[in-house]
């Protein structure tokens, strides 16, 4: 079942569930029974950022079937000191 969207000219928008392919152009609004006109949305994709799905990703097959640690992560390296902090009074 699909979701599709009609908007009525006095009562404002509202939602019809339908097989897929199969909602008209007008639909009577369920409020007055004016006609009321589909508005075209777009598909709902839910969208992630790229660490995020890599997360999940990782999260998901590691359900199943845990990776196996050989090692520790190796630490960042500390960025270069700022010469300028040396003048700073410390606590």
């Amino acid at each position: 079942m699909a979701t599709y969207q009609y908007r009525c000219a006095g009562c404002g928008p509202f939602e019809i569930s339908r097989p897929i392919g199969t909602a008209e152009p007008a639909e009577p609004c369920a409020d007055c029974g004016d006609p009321a006109a589909r508005v075209f949305t777009p598909p709902l994709l839910a969208r992630t950022s790229r660490p995020l799905s890599r997360a999940l990703r990782a999260q998901e097959a590691s359900a199943h079937e845990p990776e196996v640690v050989r090692r520790e992560p190796m630490a960042r390296p500390k960025p270069p000191a700022d010469p300028r902090h040396a003048l700073l009074p410390r606590p």
